[in-house]
């Protein structure tokens, strides 16, 4: 019964050790739809059927685009500096998950010391006023975790490191996406080069026709003037594009970590098609998003540092122990007469600190509702996000039949009234007329074009591209 009765306090210990005074965690309720309103380009995902984990721009199926991709995992500035902030928060987690275990150190001083005639107790005085001390031994602490401080600390650290590597992954998707965008604008800018090329040719070949018409003395010289302005404004919308181009060449090149001065990419004019995006029901996109999974991490890791906070009104238990060897001088030092050692444990409770506790647990209960709140704003945007690209890929996608239908249309004119033009049926002022709105219908045609690839990208990146919440628990 006695032999009982001495284990009872390590019992008690040990059942306060696995107590938590964290909340039970719950993650902050959101409100996803059903369904989404635009049904574009896209169809339902299965199993097997869903977007490319790590290669999601392969959609696209274009070389070029591949390559750029490897470039930028390998060299992007930003992307380096993510991943060192995730190990920065790794290293925080460890730190936090070494206090579970007890602290041991060894140590030896060597010290001369002078002891005052008037020390309490009073000196021997046969002993000499100076000495030698010398030391050596170890000496180790353990925490009892009795009220889940420790753990609800190293629980919060874990679920910041998850967060962060969540932050990686959506810098990295974001980066990714936007080295997309920016190539898509740069194939659209290639098209509409070659397109304006072809215009300037064209135009080139009517001002010889007003130039010869001119010359027979059949038209005035008002028709090799309207001839010139339409070639001259031609080419200023060719070196307008070329400058464009230029500009989103050098943020592709910063992309891929490559200097602006020596990078350059040839010019590739053909059409690109628009994938079809395979797409999960709303409620999976929380699933799907780093940035939802960040900071859902978040609201879990501020919710265990409620545990922490509140653990601070109870008593702290610290386990010490001491052992090794002191003597006055170093010849005999590890023998068994100069053995020293020390034993016990340490309680430590606060009695008064100014309202300091109730305060830190206010804060902690405030940064877990500032974390909720932000999470909930995320998946909103997030919903949001999807459904704006779906809109714009339903509607462009109708726009873009209709333009090539009027770019068609002023294509047929432009013919017309050229043909006209040269049996003298019309004015070269009906030519201009026709040439500037074929030129405007095209273009417009191109950049629609262009506008879904970029929303197809933007899709992708909205749906989490090929990242899952699966690849979390793999950290």
């Amino acid at each position: 019964m006695k032999k009982l009765e001495s284990l009872l306090p390590f019992a008690i210990m040990l059942a306060l050790s696995g107590c938590s005074l964290a909340p039970a965690y719950q993650p902050p309720a959101t409100p996803p739809a059903q369904v989404y309103r635009d049904m574009g380009p896209w169809v339902a995902a299965q199993p097997s059927d869903q977007t490319p984990r790590d290669n999601w721009w392969h959609l696209y199926s274009d070389a070029d685009l591949d390559a750029l991709q490897t470039k930028l995992l390998a060299n992007n500035a930003d992307l380096a500096a993510a991943f060192a902030h995730y190990q920065q928060a790794q290293a925080y987690a460890m730190q936090a998950h070494s206090e579970l275990f007890p602290q041991i150190g060894l140590g030896a001083t060597g010290v001369r010391e002078r002891q005052s005639d008037h020390a309490p107790p009073l000196r021997n005085p046969s002993a000499p006023a100076d000495y030698n001390v010398y030391t050596m031994g170890a000496q180790a602490s353990y925490e009892v975790d009795l009220w889940g401080r420790v753990r609800n600390t190293v629980e919060a650290g874990r679920d910041n490191a998850l967060a962060a590597a969540a932050d990686l992954a959506s810098a990295q998707l974001s980066l990714q996406a936007q080295l997309a965008d920016n190539y898509m604008q740069l194939r659209g800018l290639d098209q509409q080069i070659e397109l304006l090329q072809q215009t300037i040719q064209a135009y080139e070949k009517a001002l010889k026709l007003t130039q010869t018409l001119h010359a027979g003395g059949i038209v005035s010289g008002l028709d090799v003037s309207r001839a010139q302005t339409q070639l001259s404004d031609a080419r200023s919308q060719w070196s307008q594009a070329l400058a464009q181009r230029a500009l989103v060449q050098d943020a592709i090149a910063v992309l891929v970590g490559e200097n602006a001065a020596n990078f350059s990419l040839a010019a590739h004019a053909d059409a690109m098609g628009v994938p079809v995006v395979p797409l999960d029901v709303p409620s999976t996109l929380l699933q799907r998003r780093p940035d939802v999974a960040a900071a859902e991490r978040r609201v879990a890791a501020a919710n265990a540092g409620i545990g922490v906070a509140r653990a601070a009104w109870f008593p702290s238990l610290t386990l010490n122990a001491q052992a090794g060897f002191q003597s006055t001088g170093w010849a005999n030092l590890l023998t068994a007469g100069n053995r020293i050692w020390a034993l016990g444990p340490t309680l430590a409770f606060d009695l008064f600190d100014g309202g300091y506790r109730k305060a830190t647990i206010a804060a902690a209960k405030a940064k877990t509702d500032e974390a909720g709140a932000t999470y909930r704003g995320v998946v909103l945007t997030a919903f949001q996000q999807v459904q704006d690209n779906l809109a714009l890929l339903d509607h462009l996608g109708t726009a873009s039949a209709n333009q090539k239908d009027a770019a068609d249309a002023a294509q047929h004119a432009l013919d017309l009234s050229m043909s006209q033009y040269k049996h003298g049926a019309v004015s070269y002022l009906d030519v201009v007329q026709a040439q500037t709105t074929a030129l405007q219908e095209k273009r417009g045609l191109l950049q629609l074009d262009t506008q879904r690839l970029r929303a197809s990208v933007q899709l992708i990146r909205a749906l989490g591209g090929g990242w899952s919440i699966e690849q979390l628990a793999q950290k």
